[in-house]
């Protein structure tokens, strides 16, 4: 199983409602389960995650990347990472 390092888990766990309704974990280890059960995919960069949506057949034609950072899928890391976890 994957595990993702301290700074997915903790911004997933803060900015979580961005996505969801409601939280779907309280706890880093429930945070890293519910990653790795959806298999949440981390980026170096905005072009990782633009390649990423086009590897998944998103239409994202048209977006810019202020305008895909803002996607709620898409969680900002520090230092120029995303964290990308489709619903």
């Amino acid at each position: 199983m994957f595990q993702y390092d301290e700074i997915c888990i903790h911004t997933f766990l803060e900015k979580q409602l961005q996505l969801f309704r409601e939280k779907v974990a309280d706890t880093p280890e429930e945070a890293d389960e519910f990653l790795s059960d959806c298999m949440a995919y981390v980026c170096d960069s905005m072009k990782e995650v633009r390649e990423y949506f086009e590897e998944q057949g998103t239409d994202i034609s048209g977006m810019d990347d202020e305008e895909l950072e803002e996607a709620a899928e898409v969680f900002e890391l520090p230092q120029g990472r995303f964290l990308i976890v489709e619903s």
